[in-house]
């Protein structure tokens, strides 16, 4: 049975109570952020975003917050009392002020409890410690570990150091890239931005994305630098039949038209197409959008695929910090095992001379460079095209035998970038 809490009336702050909920949600329900998002849709644009960043904070620094908790607590509060202990104590720690915090998180529990008189009372003993402790202790305590069935293979493929280093990067999360329709200079001129090696815009975080300068007019579009890399390495030209496989929410479907060429995206969810759609609309841009289960396809021959295949999301930790705490790895072979169907499907949709490239956004070699080494094994037609991948701003030493490795550890002082793998590959024959 579910523990979300009930509303809590008219007491409290509207957006710790959205927190309150959104963050129960998300434990309860084992499902990422974004498919908990309707608990927010009551609250205004400002509200929205402030119950996302206290959600998003807590739980990147949930470890660090139970760990100041545990010697305060004689036994485990019910559930929404944890939940506002956490999340105080987080906020608590990254400056807020003492006074409106407790006072606040004491009436959202008064509201959302079976025993809103010990819960309160227990809650505003406990934050007001927090209050004295969490903001002096908070950067000496350890930086959250990966989870190890997370953490042991990132430290056999790359080190200690390595795993280290992105674990200090999904704490930090994420800045706001973008990846402009027009001139990166002039756009990062207007927003204030810098104009990062790769060619996106790179803005400070906690910018509300839908009042920025450009946004309605479709100037740019939300797009992680790293993300923005495989369909850049996939070169789409004005006219090509360009297929965009698993293409929701659409910044490589954006990037593919912007180049002039006749797009097809396609994706499971028309639910999730409908966004696709929405951006394109906002940006001027056309695709013809399709339905379905790219397994299924039978479009083609096309010039060029993009494959961003369903994966793990682990490279995406810096910007959904939820995902250690909802998932435990035990899905991945059946994520490895669809990822090679979808390639098989695209390698026989491909023409003669015809460019693919897949990527996924994992920070796990099982489904980047273990996947695409096996696959070339079972198509003796395509050829690894590392030239594809030797991009303005990718760094020669990221580029391994199968393809193109990003790390969160990379660019540590800009801001890091999400972890993905990118392989471009062309059929020969």
């Amino acid at each position: 049975m579910s523990r979300r809490p009930r509303p809590a009336g008219r007491e409290g702050q509207p957006a710790r109570r959205a927190a309150l909920t959104l963050f129960l949600s998300v434990l309860d329900e084992c499902r990422p952020l974004a498919e908990e998002e309707p608990v927010l849709a009551p609250l205004p644009p400002s509200e929205r975003a402030r119950a996302r960043r206290l959600v998003l904070g807590a739980f990147r620094g949930l470890a660090r917050a139970d760990a100041l908790l545990a010697p305060r607590l004689q036994r485990r509060p019910p559930p929404a009392a944890l939940a506002a202990l956490r999340l105080g104590t987080v906020e608590l720690a990254q400056g807020g002020a003492a006074h409106g915090v407790v006072n606040d998180w004491v009436q959202v529990v008064a509201g959302a409890g079976r025993k809103p008189a010990a819960a309160r009372g227990m809650v505003n003993a406990v934050l007001r410690q927090m209050a004295q402790v969490a903001p002096a202790q908070w950067d000496a305590l350890p930086v959250p570990a990966m989870p190890d069935w997370l953490r042991a293979p990132v430290v056999a493929a790359w080190g200690e150091a390595a795993a280290a280093g992105i674990e200090a990067a999904h704490l930090a999360g994420a800045p706001l890239d973008i990846t402009p329709k027009g001139d990166a200079a002039a756009l990062a001129a207007r927003l204030g931005g810098e104009v990062l090696p790769t060619g996106s815009v790179r803005l400070s975080r906690g910018a509300q994305v839908s009042a920025l300068p450009g946004y309605a007019g479709g100037d740019w579009w939300v797009q992680d630098a790293a993300a923005a890399l495989p369909a850049r390495a996939l070169a789409a030209r004005p006219g090509e039949r360009v297929l965009d496989l698993c293409a929701a929410p659409g910044g490589k479907t954006m990037q593919l038209a912007a180049t002039g060429a006749e797009v097809t995206a396609l994706d499971l969810s028309p639910a999730r197409l409908d966004r696709v759609a929405a951006n394109l609309a906002r940006t001027g841009l056309s695709a013809r959008l399709l339905a379905g289960d790219a397994r299924d396809h039978a479009g083609g021959p096309y010039d060029a695929i993009l494959l961003d295949a369903p994966c793990s999301a682990t490279g995406t930790i810096r910007r959904h910090p939820e995902l250690p705490h909802i998932r435990d790895g035990s899905g991945l072979p059946d994520l490895v095992q669809l990822q090679a169907q979808m390639i098989d499907r695209a390698a026989a949709l491909l023409a003669p001379g015809g460019r693919l490239v897949c990527c996924t956004c994992s920070l796990l070699p099982e489904e980047g460079e273990a996947q695409v080494a096996a696959a070339l094994a079972r198509h003796p037609a395509l050829r690894p095209d590392p030239d594809a991948l030797c991009l303005p701003g990718v760094q020669a030493d990221w580029i391994g035998a199968q393809g193109l490795r990003l790390r969160p550890d990379y660019w540590a002082d800009r801001g890091g970038m999400d972890g993905f793998f990118v392989a471009a590959l062309r059929r020969v024959a």
